[in-house]
């Protein structure tokens, strides 16, 4: 990706390459996704334990290739809901991973401030490395995904592949702070994979959501993925071929 590009998601997938591959090479680094590829899909239940991020190669293969994904689908799902206008001051990143959802959210919402929130320490020094190669206000913290702050009709809560990795009384816990928000005027964002397995909490969100004025939908946009995405795609046999996923969304009293 040496063409200098009006679109920053890949000036800082360049910076992410340059980051991450300093000390790996792209073998390991393929390897280290096909096992988090693996552990996605057959073992997801040893994610909340903090499984997809131990050593130095799943964390360089989930920064380089799996925030980036989520990255471009957030942006995908933004601009199909409408959800950047108008713009937010601030995008609250509720399990911020590297902040690749709250980074796309702002993007397209007048470049707002990020509020990310992470337990994990290496993803929220990720995340200010995010959202500073992305130009964007805002920084990252570590704490629990259910200490969501105050928020109004100027902000935006935006949890993306997260909610499913929470334990069913937190996972209750913060449905009733995510409807609070939207009720606060808040626009609410919930976005997780077509997962193979069903998601058993996700009738019961999509109901509530509806019945606030939400909507919940499935998508399935053109990948288009950058070339290093592309690579590595190719090289852990994953075929990306379509940016997929499921969402949640209230648009708040800002967003009508």
């Amino acid at each position: 990706m040496s063409e200098v590009s009006a679109d920053p998601a890949l000036r800082w997938l360049e910076a992410l390459e340059k980051r991450h591959l300093k000390d790996l090479t792209f073998p390991e680094v393929r390897r280290a996704l096909q096992a988090l590829s693996s552990l996605y899909v057959e073992r997801r239940e040893k994610i909340a334990s903090g499984a997809a991020l131990e050593g130095a190669g799943k964390r360089a293969a989930f920064a380089l290739y799996y925030g980036p994904l989520h990255f471009l689908l957030v942006r995908e799902v933004v601009r199909a809901l409408g959800a950047g206008s108008p713009p937010s001051s601030r995008v609250v990143d509720l399990g911020c991973g590297t902040g690749a959802a709250g980074a796309a959210f702002a993007l397209e919402s007048g470049r707002a401030v990020v509020a990310g929130v992470d337990r994990s320490g290496w993803a929220v020094d990720e995340a200010r490395f995010t959202l500073a190669q992305l130009g964007l206000p805002g920084s990252a913290r570590k704490g629990d995904v259910r200490d969501l702050p105050h928020v109004g009709r100027e902000d935006a809560v935006v949890a993306a592949f997260t909610v499913n990795e929470l334990p069913e009384v937190s996972r209750e816990a913060l449905r009733q702070r995510l409807l609070a928000a939207a009720e606060a005027g808040a626009r609410v964002l919930v976005v997780e994979p077509l997962a193979r397995r069903a998601l058993g909490w996700w009738a019961d969100w999509a109901q509530a959501f509806a019945g606030r004025g939400g909507r919940h939908d499935e998508w399935r946009f053109p990948a288009g993925l950058p070339p290093l995405l592309a690579r590595l795609d190719r090289a852990a046999g994953l075929d990306h071929r379509d940016l997929t996923g499921r969402s949640l969304y209230l648009p708040g009293r800002a967003g009508g």
